[in-house]
């Protein structure tokens, strides 16, 4: 055997023990950059919750077990928050269903045409009562969305009637009819809306709800007016940003590849603007349509388009104001009813310095409850084993059981407006009844007693023509709830209309 080929033999056997040492090191490298992507190693866990301890809160948590329990996403992919929000933006949903519907359109004052679709319950709802969510989608969205689609076929099957806001400029099929299309924070067409279901619909009870941009545009709803909040049982926003102006700066950073998101909403939002450039610039002088349509065309991100184009619509000054008047976090501490803040905490669109806002709200407001998913993505939250979700998210899930547990508090709550309990003490009365599964009845019968006995009182008294009736309303007018003592004087003065025709400064002194 030649020294050449004792040579090949005595190398040979190493090579490939080499090979395998490297494909080895590059399966290792992989996995590592899978279970890093992925975020495999973090852990479930149940929301971090922000909020005093009421009972109302006492009891809303105890009410609904998908704030207090795990929120589980699938194994494989769900702890990403970038596959959760590339999947809702790509999908929406799973087996997303199809509602059915009727579309409402509203003018404006401005020659603007509101849309909005009105979907009514499948189901009787749980208490009986007569509830209307309505609701305002994310960025350029409308009810044809499939997560929109999802919730409503949920809420729907909950008892609930649902009314969901088409932004306006958002639907492909429906032609502006003013030059103005939707903002950040404009809530024109959510009023319009919320107007029509209170008069078409004088019984019913609304429940409010936001998604992403849709969150802000509710809170400051309710928030730029405190008659806003009439009849308006509770308040849900989820992954809403809070600030605008905060939010621009982050933006424009790559953590969280934030500046690519960034680049692919604006993207969408030229998709929009120009789908109706006939409608917004047919009015202008062609020289500003050109420069306006040119800023468009270079514009990489949101914040170039709003300065450029969106501010005009209200005629902001600069993109500081405009951000500064549209964002809600100027207005939500003027909210009185329950509020529901949801965020998630590996949002890529929805920075951590954001969430200082609703955390501090909870801390101050005892009608705030804000809680933090450890996983979730932007309108993600899919559910579901290993690989493949669920159809329902544990968004769908946790707003509707929220609004159950709302509705069944204000079934059940005590007579608090008979003036007996204080604020607090009415409060935890209501808590014990609901807690323990008891009803509240008992003690609004004890107000009637109360009211029969002291009116039988009076009718003898004025009969008898003393003066004892007279007494005690000056008595009851100092010591008794008003409520109460106006519905004893409503009681005589029924029985005994011409006799007490004469004491009626007695009733007076009450209003």
């Amino acid at each position: 055997m030649s020294t050449h080929d004792s040579e090949v033999h005595t190398i040979s056997p190493e090579l490939p023990a080499m090979f395998d040492g490297m494909k080895l090191a590059a399966v290792a490298t992989v996995l590592y950059i899978i279970v890093r992507c992925l975020n495999l190693k973090s852990p479930t866990a149940p929301p971090d919750l922000t909020y005093q301890d009421t009972a109302l809160n006492r009891f809303l948590l105890k009410s609904c077990p998908q704030l207090t329990k795990e929120y589980i996403p699938p194994l494989l992919w769900g702890k990403s928050g970038h596959l959760q929000t590339a999947l809702y933006g790509k999908l929406g949903r799973v087996s997303s269903p199809h509602p059915s519907g009727v579309r409402k359109y509203l003018p404006m004052q401005d020659g603007a045409t509101a849309t909005f679709d009105l979907f009514e319950p499948v189901g009787d709802h749980r208490t009986g009562d007569d509830v209307t969510m309505v609701i305002c989608p994310g960025i350029g969205n409308h009810s044809e969305k499939h997560y929109i689609r999802t919730f409503v076929d949920h809420a729907q099957k909950n008892g609930y009637r649902c009314a969901v806001l088409n932004h306006l400029g958002a639907l492909p099929n429906i032609e502006l009819t003013s030059p103005r299309m939707f903002t950040y924070g404009c809530t024109w067409e959510f009023a319009a809306m919320v107007g029509y279901i209170k008069r078409a619909y004088p019984q019913t009870q609304l429940m409010v709800v936001g998604f992403s941009l849709g969150g802000n545009i509710v809170c400051k709803f309710l928030g730029e007016n405190r008659m806003n909040q009439e009849r308006v049982l509770c308040c849900v926003s989820v992954c809403q940003g809070y600030s605008a102006l905060r939010a621009q700066e982050t933006f424009l950073q790559w953590d969280q590849f934030r500046r690519f998101y960034n680049f692919l909403m604006a993207d969408n939002m030229k998709k929009i603007i120009l789908s109706h450039r006939h409608s917004l610039f047919g009015g202008n002088p062609v020289k500003m349509i050109d420069l306006d349509l040119g800023r468009l065309y270079t514009a990489t991100s949101l914040m170039q388009i709003d300065d450029s184009i969106m501010r005009k619509f209200h005629g902001h000054s600069s993109l500081k104001e405009y951000y500064e008047k549209e964002s809600c976090v100027h207005y939500i501490h003027n909210v009185n009813v329950p509020l529901l803040l949801v965020n998630s905490a590996d949002d890529p669109l929805v920075h951590d310095s954001l969430l200082t806002i609703p955390r501090t709200l909870a801390a101050k407001k005892p009608n705030v409850i804000f809680s933090l998913t450890l996983h979730g993505g932007h309108l993600g939250f899919f559910e579901g084993a290993v690989l493949f979700p669920q159809p329902l998210t544990w968004m769908d899930k946790v707003i509707v059981g929220y609004a159950n547990a709302m509705c069944q508090w204000e079934k059940q709550k005590p007579p608090c407006q008979s003036g007996h309990l204080t604020e607090s003490s009415c409060a935890e009365e209501k808590a014990n009844c609901l807690n323990n599964n008891t009803k509240c009845q008992p003690s609004f019968k004890k107000d009637q007693d109360l009211i029969t006995k002291e009116a039988s009182r009076v009718k003898d008294a004025i009969t008898l023509g003393s003066e004892k009736g007279g007494l005690f309303f000056q008595r009851a007018v100092s010591s008794e709830p008003k409520s109460l003592v106006a519905m004893t004087w409503q009681s005589v003065t029924e029985a005994f209309p011409s006799k007490s025709a004469g004491r009626m400064s007695a009733s007076n002194s009450l209003k």
